[in-house]
Order: C-alpha cells, then sequence, then structure tokens
C-alpha cells in the first residue's frame, strides 16, 4: 500500500488556478475551510465550484476572489442568513452560477462516477432550471417508455476535496457509528478524478482493519489525506464538535464590507503561516473544549 498521508501544502500544491474543484460538506458541517485557507495563501484564482449545501468555504474562496464560477443547490450560511462575500460576487458578476436541484447535483456526480457523460432526470420538470443552464440542462425523450426527461451534464471536477473524520496514512477514511448524513460526501469522492482529503485524525491501519465496514472512503480512491484537527472550523465536524458561534458571529460581522472582509483575511488567512497558526490565532484551539461533543 502506498502511503499518503502529507502536509496540506503538499497536497494542494498541483491544483493551480482555473481548476474545477468539487468542495464537500454539508451547510455548517465538515466544511473544507482549513483547505479553502491553504487555497487562499497560496494566490489561488478562477476557480470553478461544485457543490452540495456549501457555507463558510465557498463564502471564503469568494472573499478572496478566487471564484469565477459556481454550481450546486445552495451557497448561503444557514441559520446565520445569506453568504454575504459570495452573494457580492454574484451581484457584481464576478461569479457565475449555475443552480441545480438536489436530485439533480445528485445525478450529476452519479454519472461522473458510472464515466458517463450524463445522467437522466425527471425532478426538473416543470421548472426553468433547463431554460436558464441550456449547457448542462436538455431535454430528452427516454427510448424506453417515450416520457420527457432531462439530461444533467455529468459533474466532472479535476479536484475534489472532503474534510473527513478519521483516517489511515493509506487514505482509508472512516465515519463514526452516529454520525449526520445529508450529504453527498462519498458520492463526491466515488466520482473524483483527484481526491484531497482532510482528516481530523490519522488512526493507525490497524483500526481500520478491526472496523473496515466503517470505512466509507477506500485509499484507492484518494490521492492525498491529511490531518488537520478542527480543519472544518469554524464550521462543525458532527460527532466531534459543533460550530464556532462565537467565530462565525466575528467572521459575519467583517463581512458586511469588503473592507472588512479583507481585514479579515489578513488577520485569519494571509497572516498565519499554517493551519496551525490559525488555530491560535482564531481561539479555536482554545475554544475547543467547550465546543466539543465527545463524551468523557
Amino acid at each position: 500500500m502506498k502511503d499518503k498521508l502529507v502536509s496540506l501544502e503538499a497536497a494542494l500544491a498541483p491544483l493551480s488556478s482555473g481548476a474545477t474543484l468539487a468542495l464537500g460538506g454539508s451547510l455548517l458541517r465538515r466544511q473544507p475551510n482549513a483547505a479553502a485557507r491553504e487555497l487562499i495563501r497560496r494566490g489561488v484564482k478562477n476557480l470553478t465550484l461544485l457543490t452540495w449545501a456549501t457555507t463558510t468555504a465557498t463564502d471564503l474562496l469568494a472573499a478572496a476572489g478566487a471564484v469565477k464560477r459556481w454550481e450546486g443547490i445552495y451557497a448561503g450560511m444557514f441559520n446565520h442568513g445569506l453568504a454575504p462575500n459570495f452573494r457580492r460576487g454574484v451581484e457584481s458578476g464576478a461569479i457565475a452560477v449555475r443552480d441545480f436541484s438536489e436530485c439533480a447535483i445528485v445525478a450529476r456526480f452519479r454519472a461522473a462516477a458510472a464515466g458517463l457523460a450524463f445522467m437522466p432526470v425527471r425532478s426538473l420538470l416543470g421548472s426553468d432550471m433547463a431554460a436558464h443552464n441550456p449547457e448542462q440542462i436538455r431535454p430528452m425523450i427516454c427510448p424506453f417508455t417515450g416520457d420527457k426527461l432531462h439530461a444533467v451534464a455529468a459533474a466532472e471536477a479535476g479536484f475534489t476535496i472532503i474534510h473527513g473524520y478519521a483516517g489511515d496514512r493509506y487514505g482509508n477514511v472512516q465515519w463514526p457509528v452516529v454520525r449526520d448524513s445529508d450529504d453527498i460526501d462519498q458520492l463526491m469522492a466515488s466520482a473524483a478524478k483527484r481526491l484531497i482529503v482532510t482528516v481530523e485524525k490519522i488512526i493507525p491501519h490497524e483500526e481500520v482493519k478491526r472496523r473496515p465496514t466503517l470505512t466509507y472512503i477506500p485509499g484507492q480512491w484518494v490521492e492525498a489525506i491529511v490531518e488537520v484537527p478542527q480543519g472544518a472550523h469554524p464550521a462543525a465536524c458532527d460527532s466531534l464538535y459543533d460550530e464556532d458561534e462565537e467565530h462565525l458571529r466575528l467572521y459575519l460581522d467583517h463581512a458586511r464590507t469588503v473592507e472588512g472582509m479583507a481585514a479579515y483575511l489578513d488577520r485569519f488567512v494571509l497572516s498565519p503561516r499554517s493551519h496551525g497558526d490559525y488555530l491560535a490565532v482564531s481561539g479555536a484551539a482554545a475554544r475547543l473544549p467547550s465546543l466539543s461533543v465527545q463524551q468523557g
């Protein structure tokens, strides 16, 4: 087996400006924020993002002017309202948007996982999504029934970044028995061309072998795995820690203006030289005991 454990900097080094990037996570859970901050520090621009229900990771990248196009089901800040930096980018025309329903985006990743150019769906009938996105949603007739359907283009991402719970150095990623499951991280991983996984902790391979049914991303799918404790901060990693409401309020207060967000990026993204530095500067490490949802 190949050792795939690397630093965050080394894992993201192949990802350059202009890439199409799929980001995992759902709402304020398991957003790959440590990876997003590293991409901003590296000055990566002109990204096309493919997401499920995205929040902090996309808004951070939008704040840095790194996003030129977004395709997904939702971009906001969940119970905190809209994603202010993403919204500014859309309103100014800097970010192009292509909306999809949940069923349609799932079909797009299923097509990519199966090596197909498209997947047929019924769920967009009666909507005007196809009219606004004829490049990726096209009417079709079922060759067996004659029913009207839509063909949705496969979600072809050059890179996929997911934040997970625990994994071994060979890239096998495991989830806890009790977890939230309203995401499509496993599907995104199966569709990935180049999959980078950040995890809360690296565990011994023997532990993976003892509980093999908890492995939801096998190592053969993974290009690189990185240990980044609190890698979703200020979002949550369900079963481990809650979102940091104090830091989210600080973030949103800065995000009210372009100038305020620039100051936030300088203090919490550009000045810290590493993820560890970020945890110290943001207070995330100090607040972890109060955010932890683990027993004992």
